[in-house]
């Protein structure tokens, strides 16, 4: 595997390595790599000729200078499992090299209010820092392919928006979350539960599920509410259980003539914010 921390550098490398000729997978992350991450480099390797991830921490999506101080950094046990897994390529970047003074890199485009809702309620100026920097990712690396999670659902529809809006030439792939056994969503914050709380955390998973049995005999408004009240145990503390159009992230008015339905929700477990999402009603 080829690590490179200098734009130029891997820069240098994708021109004599491709010249034009090689469909190349990117998987972005900011590190504490798991299952979920190393699923999107598997699938990445599976229809590429190069895959390339990053390991980023980027500064621009925290809300607050502690959770940035917070997020776990293990980068030697991150090489060693994007080794074993086969990743050709891996940028590790300094913040200097995503965001060099010298250099406009932010991203003004209208949202269309796919920003403001769940996450961006919550986290005014998230994804703002989020298009800005995968931008300029794909800016560096001109993959073929951009590979994201399912769990970070909100995320993914604003990069599909962004690549639409600005007619980007790279094909978003959306691959399934990756789960533990209880149904909580594999995450680098995992790190920062306890034994318990991940035992007790699977009731995410049992309420997103329970949404979708119920989907056709419940009003929108019924579903959320109960499960606000579910997700409500000791220690636990849900901002938001959201049924939205999962072309809009608008909230479901009508289930019938929506054809694509997806629970979206954040629950704080401790000090520990966990998201997770299911895909209730599937356009498809």
């Amino acid at each position: 595997m080829f690590i490179f921390k200098k734009t130029e550098d891997l820069r240098n490398f994708l021109q004599q390595k491709n010249n034009g000729t090689r469909d190349i997978g990117f998987v972005p992350t900011m590190g504490a790599l798991h299952e979920g991450h190393l699923s999107l480099i598997r699938m990445s390797k599976s229809s590429n000729s190069l895959c390339i991830c990053s390991i980023f921490v980027n500064p621009t999506q925290f809300n607050q200078a502690a959770d940035l101080q917070k997020y776990p950094r293990t980068t030697s046990k991150d090489i060693a499992l994007l080794a074993k897994v086969g990743c050709d390529v891996l940028f590790l970047p300094h913040e200097s090299e995503i965001y060099p003074s010298d250099l406009d890199t932010k991203v003004e485009i209208a949202m269309n209010g796919l920003d403001t809702v769940m996450e961006g309620e919550f986290r005014p100026g998230h994804f703002a820092g989020v298009i800005q920097v995968v931008k300029r990712l794909l800016d560096i690396t001109s993959p073929s392919h951009l590979y994201m999670g399912q769990k970070d659902f909100q995320q993914f529809s604003i990069i599909k928006h962004m690549i639409r809006t600005l007619d980007l030439p790279v094909n978003l792939v959306m691959a399934p979350t990756v789960r533990a056994e209880n149904g909580l969503a594999k995450s680098s914050r995992n790190e920062r539960l306890t034994a318990e709380q991940k035992e007790q955390a699977g009731i995410i998973y049992k309420t997103l599920s329970a949404a979708g049995d119920v989907l056709l005999r419940k009003s929108v408004d019924t579903i959320e509410a109960d499960a606000i009240k579910t997700l409500s145990i000791p220690g636990f503390k849900p901002e938001y259980f959201d049924i939205v159009d999962g072309n809009t992230l608008q909230p479901v008015k009508d289930v019938l003539n929506t054809d694509w339905i997806v629970a979206c929700t954040a629950v704080w477990a401790g000090d520990v914010r966990l998201i997770d999402n299911m895909i209730l009603k599937d356009e498809g």
